[in-house]
Parts: structure tokens; C-alpha cells; sequence
């Protein structure tokens, strides 16, 4: 269930545009939950207090676009608006963890600031990855339509929609609310393919789901072999959204890799 007292959400001018973000604050080593393309900052109920908790600055915030963050002026780079609001937040070095599309500004946030990155969790993504073979492999596993079907069975795997109705119509009304306006495409700032995962040096947690219709098993073992000295766990009974779906199991996998 949702948090009884989360921490109150607040706004900072990042890039020219108001951006909403809430953070647990604290002493502890910053960690920065980047959402999937259907969430937004209200899309981690499930890991804020646990994470919170074993001692860490939890911080969330919605990109442009995204609630309470409305998509005014020029979209810019996602990675631009994750080191200014580090630098907002006094934030000079942080873990990130990742989820579908926020694993993809993660990604292209750790390469062009590796320095700032201290460790990495890539979640339910495809990565972006612009290698042909890569594009065509992973456009086959969805069928023409894909994106236009009903976003809980892109996203929620059979197993949890079929065991977890109320948690499905939470997920439904957050999605529903995560987009209000006109949807933004951030370009991302570095070339995303296997040459560039093979220039991660800071230490990668990968997480799958093996019910990922985006992003099965055998694609994250490709993506294991391509990150020297990532680490992979895949969840069983999971689709795309393992922080929502599986949360205790994918907690536990990000603390056991940041500990």
C-alpha cells in the first residue's frame, strides 16, 4: 500500500521547466529512482521507505512531461535534467536505479557522467540499444499493434494480473495519470549500443523479468555479456514492471548488489 507519510513533493526550475521531485533526505548515500515511460515520481511506493530504511537518500522526481511536471518549452536532454537536479539537490555522486525507459536515461546518464554514478541497477529495458541486429531481434518479439494494446498487458505480466487485481488498478490509475499532456521525447546524448555498455566501468546490477514481453531472458544475458563484470537476476512470474510486480524480490536484489 502507498506509503502513510511520504515525503512531501516539491518543485525546482531544472532546465527552464518546473520539474517535481521528493526526497527522504538523511545522511546516507543518495539513491535516484529513475521511472518507466508509463510512471512518473508517484510509481515507487514499494521501494521509497524499504530503501529509506537500510540507510540510504532516497530521491524520485518526474521528467518532463510526466506529473506534475509539465512539458513546457524545448524538451532538452533527459540526462541534462537528472545532473542539474543532482546539482539542485547537492547531489555530486549517486546510485541509480533504472526502470524500462528511466534505465535508458540512466544509462546515457552514466556514460556521459561516469564519475557521478557510483553504482547502476538497469531494470525491464531494452536499452535503446541502436545495433541492427539488436533492433531487429527485439522488434520480432512484438507483433504490428503492440503498442496500440492496453498498456497493463504490455507491461504486467499474466502472472500478476492474474493473482493481483487491486495492485493491476493501482498500476492502471498511476499510468493513466503519468502522462496528462502532450508526451515529450527526450533524445538521449550518447550513441546507445553494445560498444557503449562495454564502456561501463562502475559496478551494473542487471534485473529481468522472465515474463518481459520487452525484454526477455535471453536479451538481458546478451546484455550481461556486453557489461564487463554485471551481475543478472532474473525474477520469475515478472513482466516489465518488477519494482511493481515482484517488489520484495527486486529489493532485495538492489540492496544485496549496493551493500
Amino acid at each position: 500500500m502507498p506509503d502513510a507519510n511520504p515525503p512531501p513533493l516539491r518543485q525546482a526550475m531544472i532546465g527552464g521547466a518546473p520539474m517535481a521531485y521528493w526526497d527522504t533526505g538523511g545522511d546516507g548515500t543518495a539513491l535516484v529512482l529513475l521511472h518507466p515511460g508509463t510512471g512518473s515520481h508517484a510509481v515507487w511506493d514499494h521501494q521509497r521507505d524499504v530503501l529509506a530504511a537500510a540507510g540510504y537518500r532516497v530521491i524520485g522526481y518526474s521528467r518532463r512531461g510526466h506529473m506534475d511536471s509539465p512539458a513546457t518549452g524545448e524538451p532538452g536532454f533527459a540526462v541534462d535534467d537528472l545532473a542539474e537536479m543532482l546539482d539542485h539537490l547537492g547531489v555530486s555522486r549517486a546510485h541509480l536505479v533504472g526502470c524500462a525507459q528511466g534505465a535508458i536515461v540512466a544509462l546515457d546518464f552514466a556514460l556521459s557522467h561516469p564519475k557521478r554514478v557510483s553504482r547502476l541497477v538497469l531494470a525491464c529495458t531494452h536499452m535503446g540499444l541502436e545495433d541492427a541486429d539488436h533492433v531487429a531481434r527485439s522488434t520480432a518479439l512484438r507483433p504490428p499493434g503492440f503498442a496500440a494494446m492496453p498498456a497493463d498487458f504490455r507491461e504486467l505480466g499474466p502472472a500478476y494480473r492474474a493473482a493481483e487485481p487491486e495492485g493491476v488498478a493501482r498500476w492502471l490509475a498511476l499510468e493513466h495519470a503519468a502522462i496528462p499532456g502532450p508526451k515529450v521525447v527526450q533524445p538521449c546524448r550518447n550513441r546507445l549500443d553494445r560498444a557503449a555498455l562495454g564502456r561501463l566501468a562502475m559496478p551494473v546490477l542487471l534485473i529481468g523479468g522472465d515474463a518481459d514481453l520487452w525484454a526477455p531472458p535471453p536479451v538481458f544475458r546478451d546484455f550481461a555479456r556486453a557489461i564487463p563484470g554485471s551481475t543478472l537476476r532474473i525474477l520469475s512470474e515478472c513482466g516489465h514492471a518488477a519494482q511493481w510486480e515482484q517488489p520484495e524480490a527486486f529489493n532485495a536484489a538492489v540492496l544485496d548488489f549496493l551493500r
